[in-house]
Parts: C-alpha cells; sequence; structure tokens
C-alpha cells in the first residue's frame, strides 16, 4: 500500500495560478485541500471544478492558515504548496517512489522560479531547496513570511530529485508591489524583536546585497532578468531599515 498524502494549498485570488497547481498533483494526492481566504475571482469556482476540499477561511497570516489545512488534512504526511507552484514530471515520479518506497522521512525538493516567462537558475534563486513534505503531527509552520518547518525534534530529510515550478511574478510592477508589502511584515518583526537600523545598514547593505546577488551568485547570467531581479532585491533591502527607521522614529 503507497503512503497516502494530502496535498494542502493556500489561496486568495489565484485563479491564474490554482488550476495549473491542482492539475499537477492529481496522480499523487490522496486529497487534496485549499484553505482560501475568501477570494473575490474565480478560485473557488475552479477548485469547486476539480473536486477538491475548499474551505473558506480567515486569513491567519502564512503560518496559521497552512496549520490550519494541516489541521483539516485526512492523512498525517502532507505536502505543502503554494497556489503558484506546480510538479516537474520528474519531482512528480520522484514523489511517486517515495510513497511506493514508503520511506516516511520528511521530504525536500528544489524551486525553480519563472519570473516574467524566464526560467531564473542564478542569483541565489535555484536551487532554492524547500521542505515541502512531513508528518503533520509532528511539524508545524512557523514565521509571518518566508515561514519555516518547525520539526519536535531532529530528523533526516530525504532530497527528491525534480524541480518544483514557481511561477512567481507575471509583471516587475508585481514584484514591486509584493516587496513593498514583504518589507512592512518584515520591518515590523524586526523592530519587535529589538533589531536597530543603523544608517550604515540603510546605506550599504542596498549595496553589499545587490553585488552578493548580481556579481558572486552569477545573476547577470540570466541576463536582463538577472539584473531586475537584483536591483529589486537590493530596493527590498532599503526598504526594510528604511521602514524600521519609521517605527523606531514614531516610537522615540
Amino acid at each position: 500500500m503507497l503512503t497516502p498524502i494530502s496535498v494542502v494549498i493556500i489561496t486568495f485570488n489565484e485563479e491564474r495560478n490554482i488550476e495549473r497547481c491542482i492539475e499537477a498533483v492529481k496522480s499523487i494526492a490522496d486529497e487534496v485541500i485549499v484553505i482560501d481566504s475568501f477570494s473575490t475571482d474565480r478560485t473557488k469556482e475552479i477548485c469547486e471544478s476539480l473536486n477538491v476540499n475548499f474551505i473558506s477561511h480567515p486569513w491567519e497570516g502564512y503560518s496559521g492558515s497552512k496549520n490550519k489545512g494541516n489541521s483539516l488534512a485526512k492523512y498525517d504526511w502532507v505536502l505543502s504548496l503554494d497556489a503558484d507552484e506546480a510538479l516537474s514530471e520528474q519531482l512528480i515520479q520522484s514523489i511517486l517512489e517515495w510513497k511506493q518506497n514508503k520511506v516516511n522521512q520528511p521530504a525536500k525538493f528544489n524551486r525553480l522560479t519563472n519570473y516574467c516567462g524566464k526560467w531564473v537558475k542564478n542569483g541565489g534563486w535555484y536551487p532554492d531547496a524547500k521542505i515541502r513534505i512531513f508528518d503533520r503531527t509532528s511539524t508545524c509552520w512557523t514565521g509571518d513570511i518566508h515561514e519555516t518547518l518547525k520539526f519536535n525534534e531532529e530528523t533526516e530529510i530525504f532530497h527528491l530529485f525534480g524541480d518544483c515550478l514557481h511561477y512567481s511574478y507575471y509583471t516587475v510592477e508585481q514584484h514591486y508591489n509584493q516587496t513593498e508589502k514583504f518589507t512592512s511584515i518584515q520591518s515590523r518583526d524586526l523592530f519587535l524583536q529589538g533589531k536597530k537600523s543603523p544608517l550604515y545598514k540603510l546605506i550599504f547593505s542596498p549595496m553589499v546585497k545587490f553585488i552578493r546577488d548580481y556579481f558572486f551568485k552569477f545573476g547577470f547570467l540570466d541576463g536582463k532578468v538577472g539584473f531586475t531581479i537584483a536591483r529589486i532585491s537590493a530596493y527590498a533591502t532599503y526598504l526594510k531599515y528604511k521602514k524600521m527607521r519609521v517605527l523606531a522614529n514614531q516610537k522615540a
């Protein structure tokens, strides 16, 4: 008997991505749960047409919403995906083998990102390995953004072959909008942790970020897209420290 897997996906206005994501897991999923934060587009309609367990639930943050989905899963082993992700054929076969061999061990796989129609393999964006298969009874998500899995005890992670295909941004404007959103969350969290934002970090950290990603991590090999990503990543670093300084001045 194959090890059963519940696929858990969180959504909000993902009509552009969700069908591709669900179709990609049909051959490996024993159930698909979609936790939706009251989408106003066709996300619900598409999900229901694909016969998944669609649940409307108030947004609890990335970790909270994913943990909610895990708690509703029928099976202990969970594959967690974002709506803008899909599985490559090689990764699907790797997961089937994991199920067949009853590995019963958390698993990670590489994530390959598509940025405005181009696959990005440099600048620190690949292989971007993520742990996404885990036992929900001994694991939970933590963190507001860039959420991570916390295991009850130290455990060995199995690495699967194949890529998770991440359709991140369709436009540069979308990237800028996400940067504004994420840096607001990051700066607040760091400020609440007592972290400081001295002027030298505001000035020099963005430059260091750009040089590291574009040159030392070979972002330039991705051409114009690599330059755009490095530039926006540097801008995000600047925004993070700038917003922390604003919070500090408001408290003073």
